[in-house]
C-alpha cells in the first residue's frame, strides 16, 4: 500500500493537559492506519492525491446523445439473450444489463493500473497495520438519486448484505469478509479475516452501495422489476422486459467532476437492446436498430460487413488490440459425473477436437488457441518449472501427475483434416486404458452403459463449431448430441451443474485473487451457481490458489499462478477453444474516443466514448 507520512506533531508548549487530552486521537489514528487516496493490491498507485484525471481520458469530452448496443460481457445472474429483473446481484432471475451504472462504489478503477483503485464516494480511507480494517471516510456530497445523504450505515449495510444474500459468486469473493459496521454518519469499517485474500479488499470497494432505508421495506433477495433507488451516474429508464433497457444520465450527479469521474459517463442515454439469435442481432446493427457492436463472430466479420452503410463511410470497422488477459474459452467437463471421472477420457476427447480444421474452415483462421486459464498473460506456465515453482509444488509430488514437474500440458496440433487419425488412434488407446471398451460399434462404460455426451448451448451460431468434434467423437464409438437451449434453460441447468459438457469463458484479472476460488476451489464445486463448471476438487489446486492470493510481491503471484496453470491443465478438465488477440469493433459514425485506451478495463466504449454531435449531423445528411 502506497503510504503516505503522516504529522503526529505536538507544539512545544502546548502543555502537559492538552497532550494527554490528544494522546487517544492520536493513538487512534495510528491505530487506524495512515490515510490514503488510493489502495492497490500491491500498494503501487500511479496517480497521487491531488491528480486531476485519468490520463486516458478526455476530460473535455462532450455530454450528450445515445449509446446503444448489444451485451458484450455478463456478470452474476445476467444473460446476453434476456432480462427479466432489475436486481442483477442475485442468484434468482435474469438481471438486466447496466444495473451497474445506477449505483455508486467506495472507489474506482483505473484502467491503466492493473488493480489500483481511487476514491469515489470514499474519499479516503485507514488501512491498519495488520490490514485485516479498512476504515472508509465518505465524501458528505454522496446522495442517492431522491436526495438523501449516502452513509456509512448504508455502506455497512450493503457489504454485510451482499455477503450474506449476494449471488453465490458474491458470497465466495467474501468469505473473508468479517463484517462491516458504521463508526459514524461518515465512517464505515470493514475487518477481514487473517490471512485473507490480496484483492478482497479490492472487491469490496468496488461493489454497489444501496440505500438501507429502500430496503427496510422490500427483501433484497428477491428478483424484481420496480426499479431500485440508486446512487450512479445513470438512473433507470424506458424498458421493456427481453427486449431493451434503457439507462438516462443524471445531470446533476454529485459525482461528476471527481477525479475518478472526469471525462467518463458522457452519453445521455445508454440503451441496451436483447436478442436471442446472433445472425438476427447483426441484421439489426446493419439496418441502425443499434449504433455499437464488438464483433465476437469470425465468420460474420470475414464475410458481412459489406452493407451499404459500410461501404460509404457511415459504419467504421477498428481493431483494437487487446492487451488483458484473456482468460481461457473452452467446453468445460463436468468430473462430478462418473463417467469422466477418469482423465484419461477427458483427454481421448480433447484429441478428438481439430482446432486447425475448425479455426480454418469455420473461422477463416482468425484465432489463436487456447492453452491456459491464463491465456494472453505472463501467467501462463512456459517450459519446465522454475526453482520457485517447484517450491510451491514440491509438497504435492505423488499427489498430483508427474508431468506437473516438466513442461505442461499443451493441447495437440492436428493435421487439419478434420479427422487426425493419429489423434483418434490415441483417443482409442486412452479409452481403452480407461475401461471403456467398444461393443457393437459402441463405446461403453464400465458400468455397461453407453458412453453418450450431450453438449448444450444457447444460441444456434455455435452449432458450426460442434460439428466436426462430435462427428470425431462419433468415430470412437461416443454417442455425443447437441442441444440448443433457450438461455434461461441454459443458466438454470449449468447453475444446477446439470449437464456434461459446457462453454464457458473464464475472465482473469490482471492481477488474479479471490476471484480464482469461484473458478477453481473444492468449495465452489459445491456452490451451486459457481463457475467452477468442470467441479474441479483437487486439494493441490485449492492450496495454491491460496499462495496465489496470499502473495506478497507481484512475482510471488506470478510463480503461483504458473503453478496453478501446471496442475490444472493436467487434470485435463476442459478442451480448450480459442481467443483473439484484439477487439473487432463495428459502430455507426456517430462517436469520438480517446487516442489511447486503458490497457486493463477493455475498450471502455460505454462510459469513456462520446457522442459526436458533428459526425451525427453529416450521418443525417448522408441519410437524406
Amino acid at each position: 500500500m502506497a503510504v503516505f507520512s503522516r504529522r503526529h506533531f505536538l507544539g512545544a508548549g502546548a502543555g502537559a493537559l492538552a497532550a494527554l487530552r490528544l494522546a487517544p486521537a492520536v493513538a487512534a489514528d495510528e491505530a487506524a492506519g495512515a490515510e490514503v487516496h488510493g489502495i492497490s493490491a500491491f500498494g503501487d498507485l500511479k496517480y497521487p492525491a491531488d491528480f486531476r484525471n485519468f490520463d486516458y481520458v478526455n476530460p473535455a469530452a462532450p455530454k450528450g446523445g445515445m449509446f446503444s448496443g448489444i451485451p458484450s460481457s455478463r456478470a452474476y445472474n445476467q444473460s446476453f439473450q434476456t432480462f427479466n429483473s432489475l436486481n442483477s446481484f442475485i442468484l434468482k432471475g435474469e438481471g438486466a444489463q447496466g444495473m451497474d451504472l445506477t449505483f455508486t462504489v467506495l472507489m474506482a478503477r483505473a484502467g491503466d493500473e492493473p488493480d489500483a483503485m481511487y476514491g469515489l464516494a470514499a474519499r479516503s480511507v485507514r488501512i491498519s497495520p495488520d490490514k485485516l480494517t479498512y476504515r472508509f471516510t465518505l465524501r458528505p456530497e454522496a446522495r442517492f438519486h431522491d436526495g438523501s445523504r449516502i452513509t456509512a450505515h448504508d455502506v455497512a449495510w450493503s457489504i454485510n448484505t451482499l455477503k450474506a444474500k449476494g449471488h453465490p459468486l458474491i458470497q465466495v469473493q467474501m468469505r473473508d469478509v468479517k463484517g462491516a459496521e458504521a463508526l459514524d454518519d461518515a465512517t464505515v469499517a470493514v475487518s477481514f479475516a487473517e490471512k485473507r485474500a490480496r484483492d478482497v479488499p479490492l472487491y469490496v470497494a468496488g461493489l454497489p452501495i444501496f440505500s438501507k432505508k429502500y430496503y427496510e421495506a422490500r427483501a433484497f433477495d428477491e428478483s424484481t422489476l420496480d426499479t431500485p433507488l440508486g446512487s450512479g451516474p445513470y438512473k433507470v429508464g424506458r424498458f421493456e422486459v427481453n427486449r431493451f433497457i434503457e439507462f438516462e444520465r443524471v445531470k446533476d450527479w454529485w459525482g461528476a467532476d471527481l477525479p475518478v469521474c472526469r471525462g467518463h459517463y458522457n452519453y445521455d442515454t445508454i440503451r441496451y437492446e436483447f436478442y436471442r439469435d446472433r445472425d438476427v442481432a447483426f441484421e439489426g446493427f446493419a439496418a441502425r436498430s443499434y449504433l455499437y457492436r464488438e464483433e465476437f463472430t469470425a465468420r460474420i466479420w470475414a464475410t458481412r460487413y459489406d452493407f451499404p452503410a459500410l461501404k460509404d463511410g457511415r459504419v467504421k470497422q477498428e481493431r483494437v488490440p487487446d492487451e488483458t488477459p484473456s482468460g481461457g474459452q473452452g467446453w468445460f467437463i463436468n468430473t462430478r459425473r462418473e463417467k469422466f471421472g477418469d482423465p484419461r477420457v477427458r483427454e481421448a476427447m480433447i484429441n478428438a477436437f481439430d482446432f486447425e480444421w475448425t479455426n480454418k474452415t469455420i473461422m477463416y483462421s482468425a484465432y489463436a488457441r487456447t492453452r491456459s486459464p491464463f491465456q494472453n498473460s505472463d501467467l501462463v506456465a512456459e517450459g519446465k518449472p522454475s526453482p520457485e515453482e517447484l517450491k510451491l509444488l514440491e509438497p504435492f509430488r505423488g499427489q498430483v501427475p508427474d508431468e506437473v514437474f516438466g513442461e505442461p500440458y499443451v493441447p495437440p496440433v492436428s493435421d487439419g483434416s478434420g479427422q487426425d487419425r493419429t489423434l483418434l488412434r490415441k483417443s482409442q488407446q486412452l479409452l481403452t486404458a480407461a475401461g471403456l471398451p467398444v461393443k457393437d460399434n459402441k463405446r461403453v462404460l464400465p458400468n455397461g452403459e453407453v458412453f453418450a455426451i450431450e453438449f448444450i448451448i444457447d444460441e444456434p451460431s455455435f452449432q458450426p463449431h460442434h460439428g466436426s468434434f462430435i462427428k470425431n467423437l462419433g468415430t470412437l464409438g461416443i454417442e455425443a448430441s447437441l442441444r440448443v437451449v433457450d438461455a434461461v434453460q441454459l443458466r438454470a441447468r449449468v447453475e444446477a451443474f446439470d449437464f456434461d459438457i459446457a462453454i464457458q469463458r473464464l475472465t482473469m484479472s490482471p492481477t488474479p485473487g479471490d476471484g480464482l476460488r469461484a473458478y477453481f476451489t473444492s468449495h465452489a464445486a459445491k456452490t451451486r451457481g459457481s463457475y467452477n463448471f468442470a467441479g474441479v476438487a483437487n486439494p493441490a489446486i485449492d492450496a495454491l490458489v491460496e499462495k496465489a492470493m496470499a502473495a506478497e510481491t507481484r512475482s510471488d503471484l506470478t510463480f503461483a499462478c504458473r503453478a496453478l496453470d501446471r496442475v490444472f491443465r493436467a487434470g485435463r478438465y476442459w478442451v480448450p477453444q480459442w481467443y483473439n488477440t484484439s477487439h473487432r469493433l463495428a459502430y455507426w459514425d456517430v462517436f469520438g474516443h480517446p487516442p489511447k485506451l486503458p490497457r486493463y478495463t477493455g475498450v471502455g466504449e460505454r462510459i469513456l466514448w462520446w457522442h459526436d454531435a458533428a459526425k451525427a449531423g453529416k450521418l443525417e445528411q448522408a441519410k437524406q
